[in-house]
């Protein structure tokens, strides 16, 4: 079973570095709020009937009762981290107009990194000495991936580094805050707040979507895979598996991002952003070493981001 789940995990990190070319293919089509707008609205639909299944299920067995359902709070946490999974997308999106699927992935994947730092800051929680390493080694590996060794920062990859910290709000809100509630439902809540945020601004800033085919496969792919799919696997292979199989499997995704955007679009990185790329990878996967030898990660928030 275990193999099983791991293998389900490695499916899921496929599927989520493949969603980054479907971006970068409405990215090139010009399109931002109206592309999330409609994968975030769509996902929500898709994740739906799961929650209100739970939803019926707790209710008739009494075994939610430790959760709290549809409260004042839950209102609030959802509509916060909509918010920032708006943020975090749209600055994301935006960013894959003008970069390539594999530094959006790798830089996106500095969220990881992000998270203890941000911990310390705000919530003054000490940082183990790995992290700080590795904030330092993903530091040397974005500025070599996104400049390719010359200061000369692309307007796309910083988009994708603001986005970053957005992401790492987000996963944070989730773990302190979003545990009190049924997962399901607050999951369906935060995508369709973000679904709404990014179709409001899109109906102010953006030209309508002109219907395309391969804007409408991003959107169906993103949407029901990357999205609505990874969600249900993820879920199953993390209930049979250790948190060290899931770190370090769900890590890969960043390099299935750079493969992906090889093999379909011919995107091309040089000697020295692959370097880059590297530093980044070893720095997401050293900052969860504390974590992964314990066996007590946590990986449940991950799939929100997607």
């Amino acid at each position: 079973m275990r193999l099983k789940a791991d293998i389900t995990l490695l499916l899921v990190s496929v599927i989520w570095g493949s969603a980054f070319v479907a971006q970068r293919v409405a990215g090139q089509l010009g399109s931002v709020y109206y592309f999330n707008g409609a994968r975030y609205l769509l996902a929500a639909l898709v994740v739906l009937p799961f929650a209100i299944r739970i939803g019926w299920a707790s209710s008739s067995t009494g075994q939610g009762e430790n959760l709290t359902y549809m409260s004042y709070g839950q209102y609030k946490w959802m509509f916060i981290a909509g918010l920032l999974l708006f943020l975090g997308s749209a600055l994301q999106q935006a960013g894959l107009v003008y970069t390539t699927a594999g530094n959006a992935g790798f830089i996106t994947s500095l969220y990881v990194v992000l998270v203890p730092i941000v911990l310390f800051i705000v919530w003054r929680e000490r940082p183990h000495w790995m992290s700080i390493v590795a904030v330092a080694l993903a530091g040397v590996g974005a500025f070599l991936l996104s400049t390719g060794g010359r200061f000369e920062v692309k307007i796309g990859d910083a988009l994708e580094i603001v986005g970053a910290l957005f992401w790492t709000f987000h996963v944070i809100v989730l773990g302190k805050f979003a545990s009190r509630f049924e997962s399901m439902s607050f999951s369906v809540g935060q995508l369709l707040v973000c679904a709404i945020l990014n179709l409001a601004v899109g109906f102010l800033v953006e030209k309508p979507m002109i219907f395309d085919w391969s804007l409408v496969g991003a959107i169906a792919y993103t949407a029901f895979f990357s999205l609505g799919l990874c969600y249900t696997l993820q879920i199953w292979a993390q209930r049979h598996t250790p948190p060290a199989d899931a770190a370090l499997i769900l890590s890969l995704e960043s390099v299935f991002a750079v493969l992906s955007g090889w093999l379909i679009l011919d995107e091309r990185l040089a000697a020295v952003q692959i370097l880059g790329a590297v530093l980044i990878f070893i720095a997401v996967v050293l900052s969860q070493f504390k974590e992964w030898t314990s066996g007590k990660m946590d990986y449940d928030h991950l799939v929100e981001g997607r």
